[in-house]
C-alpha cells in the first residue's frame, strides 16, 4: 500500500464533477499538495500546456480525470471532438509523465469502451471482444487507448500506470445542461421542471428498455483513491455498483422521488444506446477492497435534494 500523505498529486479534471470528490477524498487522506489545473490555463490537448502543467505541479502521482464527455446526443453530434480531445490529452500526458519519471499514473477510462453486446455482467476479460456501441464508440475507443498505452509503457519502460473503468456516475454537482448531460441529471431536470410548470407529460428519448448501472459519485471517488493507494497491476479494473435498472424503471423512480404525477412519453425513434450495462465488480473488491455502499434510491434522493437547493432555492 502506498501512503498518499506527503505526495504531490496532480488531478486533471479536479475541478469537475468526479474530480471535486476525488480531491476531497485525497484531502481526507491527509494530502495537502494537490494541483488542480483549469482548462482555461492549461489546454491539455496542447503539448506545450501538458509540459507546463507538469513543470508547475512537479507531481509524484497523476490522477487523470479530465475528459470531454456527454450523453447520447452529444456523443452523436460531437464524436470527432470527443475522440481527438480525449485521445490526445491522455496520450500526451502519460508520455510527459513517463519522461519525468512520475511515480504513478492513474488513468480513468469509461464503461463505454466495452463491446456493444458484452455478456452481463461485464467482465474485464471481455473488453476486446467486439466494437463499442456506435453512439459512443469514438469516446469509448479514445479512452480505451489509455489502457493500451499504460500496458505498453509498463512492459517497455516499467512505468507504473493503472487503468480504471467507472460505470455511469451520478450525484450532487453533476452536469444538468440538457445538451450534454447524462440520463439521471437529464431526467431529474425534466421531471422537476414538468412538475413546476404543470406539464401533463414528459418526453423521453428511446424505448426505456435499455438497462444501465449507476454508481454514486462519492463511491467512485473512494474507489479511485483506494486504487491509487493499493493497486499496481496492468489489468483494467471495473468500478461500479454491480446491479442494473431499466431506463423505464429509472424514469418512474425519479418521477416518484420528484413528486411528478404526469405521464412519461417514450420516443422510440431516438436511440437507446447500448442495450444493457452491468459490471462484474469482483476484481475491485479483491484487489483493493472496494465495494460501493450507496444504493440507487438513496443516491437519487441526495442528488434531487442538491438540485432543488442549488437551482430552485439557492
Amino acid at each position: 500500500m502506498q501512503t498518499l500523505k506527503g505526495k504531490s498529486i496532480l488531478v486533471t479534471g479536479g475541478a469537475g464533477f468526479l474530480g471535486s470528490y476525488v480531491v476531497e477524498r485525497l484531502r481526507a487522506e491527509g494530502c495537502e499538495d494537490i494541483f488542480i489545473p483549469r482548462s482555461r490555463e492549461y489546454d491539455l490537448t496542447k503539448a506545450a500546456a501538458v509540459k507546463r502543467v507538469l513543470a508547475d505541479s512537479d507531481p509524484d502521482i497523476i490522477i487523470h480525470l479530465a475528459a470531454k464527455v456527454g450523453g447520447i446526443q452529444a456523443n452523436m453530434v460531437r464524436g470527432g471532438e470527443f475522440f481527438y480531445d480525449n485521445l490526445i490529452m491522455g496520450a500526451q500526458l502519460m508520455e510527459a509523465a513517463r519522461l519525468l519519471d512520475v511515480d504513478k499514473f492513474v488513468a480513468v477510462g469509461t464503461v463505454c469502451s466495452y463491446p456493444r453486446d458484452t455478456p452481463i455482467p461485464f467482465s474485464e476479460d471481455s473488453l476486446w471482444d467486439g466494437y463499442p456501441e456506435k453512439t459512443n464508440a469514438p469516446y469509448g475507443l479514445a479512452k480505451k487507448m489509455l489502457l493500451v498505452q499504460a500496458q505498453a509503457y509498463r512492459q517497455q519502460y516499467g512505468f507504473n500506470a493503472i487503468y480504471l473503468m467507472p460505470v455511469n456516475l451520478y450525484g450532487p454537482r453533476d452536469n444538468f445542461d440538457p445538451a450534454t448531460s447524462h440520463v439521471i441529471p437529464a431526467l431529474i431536470k425534466k421531471f422537476i421542471e414538468a412538475k413546476r410548470d404543470g406539464a401533463s407529460e414528459v418526453p423521453i428519448w428511446g424505448t426505456g428498455d435499455a438497462t444501465r448501472e449507476f454508481l454514486y459519485v462519492e463511491d467512485a471517488a473512494e474507489a479511485i483513491v483506494k486504487a491509487t493507494k493499493m493497486y499496481d497491476k496492468p489489468d483494467p479494473v471495473n468500478i461500479g455498483f454491480g446491479s442494473e435498472i431499466s431506463i423505464r424503471e429509472l424514469a418512474l423512480l425519479i418521477a416518484k422521488l420528484t413528486g411528478y404525477g404526469g405521464k412519461t412519453v417514450w420516443d422510440g425513434s431516438k436511440p437507446d444506446g447500448q442495450p444493457r450495462r452491468m459490471l462484474n465488480t469482483s476484481r475491485a473488491e479483491a484487489e483493493f477492497g472496494f465495494r460501493a455502499s450507496t444504493g440507487l434510491r438513496n443516491g437519487l434522493e441526495k442528488t434531487i435534494q442538491w438540485y432543488v437547493s442549488e437551482f430552485l432555492i439557492g
